[in-house]
């Protein structure tokens, strides 16, 4: 570990920092349908969607209206993307002669990109045409954050109104995320990666000879153009296999930089803008605290270990921590930074294979992912993954001193915590149980990479990555029939069985009526609270996880300090 590792950090973190407060009050002015600098520009188109779509933006809908419209626009994207990429063969913009993918490859494409987990068992740039690049994952890049920030807002308009039944209405959320906040960004800073060597051409691939004689295909395409959603949006899917390791997506440490402060900027303005929307910051920032608390643990953990490396080879003379599986221009800080952030977000990007980690440094992102991707997490989903928790520890705390619990000025009940935990189930459930199936069935052996815990981490990362909609994997998990179908159901349900009960949560205190606080409110803004709140994380997460993580990382890290590997 060295101090210029921990500068970056520093750095990082006070930029996210800075933007978070302005970003936030302008996407609450967003969403609350306010004046902001692009309502000149951006207001008559606005108006031509709704018309041409048939949206009538005056009209809100309850939760569950709001719900069925969510799930009806994502089933639609998913059956467009995977005739998509069915019949990209005979499309244009295809200079590479790409061949339709299988049936069950498509399905788990096209249920990735839906969900915004862009998990990838494919090969970008032999796997996809152009035209399935832009107008399939890159739409779905767009348009599955949208729809991510959509249910956010409506859970927080949820937590605000007062004896109504409506939360919004999910077209004119998604329309105006998607106008306002993600198509400005993904512009401009799309120039700047073009201009920073990011391709972004039509152009087949170039085939040319290096200096030392050896044929090399040089991949181009529309990158550019790509690259800044799939980090804004916290989508993660690369445009070629090596993902933001390589130098065409990822070409030098300022874009490094820059893509790592993409990933967490939406996620950490989210928190300034609930507390803008429910009239108290102050609920806003002890949101991001919380987050920030357990962001910054994951990273000293994970850059320990990786600094640290693996004390076999150190036996034989080598030194300068793991470096296998990483690119040297980033090293390892950078490395352990990009990783940590992308996993405490639902993004799925990397600069370095996972796979190749320590143990520890493995372990780190694995937990990320089975905290329910609420540290800032992925864009909406991190914020109202976190409100479930905040109501959960709400009621926690309510029992513990004997009263009926309170938030925001209303009464958390049986009803809603029951909305609660049945969100807060999913990750664990649906992580741990296909992981055992998996690890006992042929058909899950038959692709590992590695043997022993090391192996098992494989499959367990694999299904927890898909179940929060991360989309990162430790690379030595292959695909075949059971994988592609099994990870597929499990990415619908990671999105939509967290996204439905927090919606239906966010309906019934809606329905409630303010009540005036009390010297017995229990404060949910103290330093008290965010203790608290990581504890029920903690709790919640991280421990229903002990023992399938005592089976692969931890007994991994012990057995290679009595020097055997896997």
């Amino acid at each position: 570990m060295t101090g210029f590792g921990w500068l970056q950090a520093v750095i990082f973190f006070a930029i996210v920092l800075a933007v978070t407060k302005p970003l936030g009050t302008y996407m609450a002015r967003v969403f609350e349908g306010e004046r902001t600098w692009l309502t000149p520009v951006l207001a008559p188109l606005e108006k031509v969607i709704y018309r041409l779509c048939g949206v009538r933006d005056a009209e809100e809908m309850s939760w569950y209206a709001y719900a069925l419209s969510m799930l009806a626009f994502s089933l639609i994207g998913l059956a467009y993307l995977y005739v998509l990429l069915r019949t990209q063969k005979w499309l244009p913009f295809n200079p590479q002669h790409v061949d339709n993918m299988s049936p069950d490859l498509a399905w788990n494409t096209a249920v990735s990109f839906t969900t915004n987990t862009n998990w990838q068992f494919y090969s970008g740039e032999t796997a996809m045409s152009y035209l399935s690049q832009m107008a399939g994952l890159a739409w779905h890049n767009f348009v599955s954050a949208a729809v991510g920030i959509a249910i956010a807002v409506a859970v927080v308009r949820g937590l605000v109104r007062t004896n109504v039944k409506t939360l919004g209405n999910f077209w004119v959320d998604l329309t105006r995320c998607s106008l306002y906040v993600l198509l400005p960004t993904s512009i401009v800073l799309g120039l700047f990666l073009v201009w920073q060597g990011v391709p972004q051409n039509l152009h087949a691939y170039q085939a040319v000879h290096s200096i030392e004689g050896f044929a090399q295909t040089i991949t181009g395409g529309p990158m550019g153009s790509q690259e800044v959603i799939k980090e804004l949006g916290t989508n993660g899917g690369g445009f070629v296999n090596a993902n933001s390791a390589s130098p065409n997506e990822n070409p030098t440490p300022l874009t490094n930089f820059v893509e790592m402060l993409l990933i967490f900027s939406l996620g950490a303005g989210l928190t300034y803008m609930y507390g803008k929307m429910v009239k108290d910051t102050r609920q806003g920032w002890a949101i991001f605290s919380a987050m920030a608390i357990l962001f910054v643990a994951g990273f000293a953990v994970a850059y320990w270990a990786e600094a640290a490396g693996n004390p076999i080879v150190h036996q034989i003379g080598a030194a300068g921590g793991n470096l296998e599986g990483k690119e040297c221009r980033f090293g390892v800080a950078a490395s352990a930074f990009f990783a940590t952030v992308t996993t405490d977000t639902s993004c799925g990007a990397v600069n370095s294979m996972h796979d190749s980690f320590t143990a520890l440094g493995g372990l780190v992102p694995l937990v990320n992912m089975q905290l329910g991707e609420i540290v800032f997490g992925g864009v909406g989903s991190g914020l109202y993954g976190m409100i479930v928790f905040v109501v959960l520890t709400v009621f926690i705390a309510g029992l513990m001193v004997g009263r009926t619990p309170e938030y925001l000025g209303k009464k958390v009940e049986r009803r809603e915590v029951q909305f609660a935990i049945l969100a807060a189930l999913v990750t664990p459930v649906l992580c741990l149980v296909p992981t055992a199936i998996a690890a006992v069935l042929p058909a899950g052996l038959a692709t590992l990479g590695n043997n022993g815990p090391h192996g098992f981490s494989e499959i367990l990362y694999g299904f927890t990555s898909t179940n929060a909609n991360n989309g990162s994997a430790f690379a030595g998990l292959g695909p075949n029939l059971f994988y592609n179908l099994l990870t597929g159901v499990n990415m619908m349900f990671g999105r939509f069985a967290v996204a439905i009960p927090a919606l239906a949560l966010a309906g019934a205190l809606a329905g409630k009526k303010a009540i005036p606080e009390s010297s017995g409110t229990f404060t949910t803004h103290s330093a008290i609270f965010v203790a608290l709140l990581i504890g029920v994380i903690v709790i919640v997460g991280a421990l229903t996880f002990l023992p399938a993580d005592s089976l692969g990382p931890i007994v991994e890290h012990l057995l290679m300090l009595r020097g055997k590997l896997f």
